[in-house]
């Protein structure tokens, strides 16, 4: 197996700059795993493929202002921080953070980084409400320790929503729209993921309840995500590849709900593979007699299924299509088959589907 195995030619054109309106009205592919047949459908069709009883589980998460564009306080030039986890163990008011910061070669540790209000009108005077003190550099993946401190009687939050920005992915260039079509209609109050779980982005309420009135169930777990979402595999061989990990968490409730819904012979139906990865990550193999999920509450995880994984929990999957040479990419290959996704992949591009973040979905079954 090679990181080469899940590249595949993207057109440009084809990556989506917008999300579709209404959220449900994108393209569906459905593969089916049993023969690999393809069906090409629209999203709001999903609910022909979901059974009375079957369940769904989505990540509820919600992306936070992570990226904050600023200014050097020692010599005035631009620098860009990026939050990707509070460090509550540091910490316990939640100001310092591991981030990724620009340009990180020149902002050394001591420098002093200013945000202004983005949300004056732009011939305004700048007003300074956050700054950052650029700590000691981490050893994994370029990550700094940085420590945040409000200005002019602002909370931490209030600071931050008012100086930082939803991180769309950097493949999306060109949409200004209402940054809330970059968050699930699900998602709760509280911020912690620094990107979305995409695959969630295509429900309404209306479809949400059209699956609950067919007897299908709803339920929710909760995975951060982090900044591996936007890094590729560099490694030839994928198994080099280091995870970040990642907060989840898996209420005890969803577990019973699992549990009802095997004991009935119907379907958990994962929606996004974060919502694979919490779901898989609170299997253990020492829980009863062959193992089995159970409640993980602000747990770490840095799980990385692959081709050779095996899935204990998922008995189907909602996704959107993923970069090429991405740990996305081996995941979906995983839970169907590498030739089972490069063919859906290039089915989907002859047909001119909408790809990645913005763009269409697929239903693995």
């Amino acid at each position: 197996m090679r990181t080469d195995d899940f590249d595949y030619n993207l057109p440009r054109e084809l990556i989506a700059q917008a999300p579709a309106e209404p959220r449900d009205s994108c393209r569906l592919l459905v593969l089916h795993r049993d023969d690999g047949s393809l069906e090409f459908k629209v999203f709001s069709d999903i609910l022909d493929y979901l059974n009375e009883g079957d369940l769904l589980v989505a990540n509820e998460t919600r992306v936070m202002p992570a990226r904050l564009l600023g200014h050097k306080v020692q010599t005035g030039g631009a620098a860009e921080v990026f939050l990707t986890r509070r460090r509550e163990d540091l910490e316990p008011h939640g100001s310092i953070w591991e981030c990724l910061v620009k340009p990180g070669k020149r902002l050394a540790p001591g420098a002093v980084v200013e945000f202004c209000d983005g949300s004056l009108p732009e011939d305004s005077p700048r007003e300074v409400v956050l700054q950052a003190y650029i700590g000691e550099r981490l050893p994994q993946q370029g990550l700094r320790l940085v420590t945040f401190e409000p200005c002019g009687g602002l909370s931490l939050g209030e600071a931050m929503h008012l100086a930082g920005r939803v991180p769309l992915p950097p493949y999306i260039t060109q949409y200004h729209g209402d940054p809330e079509k970059y968050q699930t209609v699900y998602a709760r109050q509280e911020e912690h993921s620094a990107a979305a779980p995409t695959a969630g982005l295509h429900f309404t309420p209306e479809l949400i309840q059209k699956a609950k009135d067919k007897g299908i169930g709803w339920e929710t777990v909760e995975l951060e995500v982090g900044i591996d979402t936007f890094r590729l595999v560099e490694e030839d061989d994928p198994l080099e590849h280091k995870m970040h990990t990642e907060v989840y968490r898996v209420p005890q409730r969803v577990v019973d709900a699992i549990h009802a819904t095997h004991a009935a012979g119907k379907r958990v139906i994962a929606v996004g593979t974060t919502s694979v990865r919490s779901l898989e990550s609170a299997w253990d193999p020492n829980a009863g007699e062959n193992g089995d999920i159970v409640e993980r509450i602000n747990a770490s995880t840095s799980l990385f299924l692959l081709p050779g994984s095996e899935f204990h929990v998922v008995d189907a999957m909602i996704t959107n299509f993923h970069v090429p040479r991405s740990t996305l990419m081996m995941l979906v290959s995983a839970f169907a088959s590498v030739d089972q996704i490069m063919n859906a992949y290039q089915a989907a591009i002859d047909r001119r589907f909408r790809m990645l973040s913005f763009g269409d979905a697929m239903l693995i079954v």
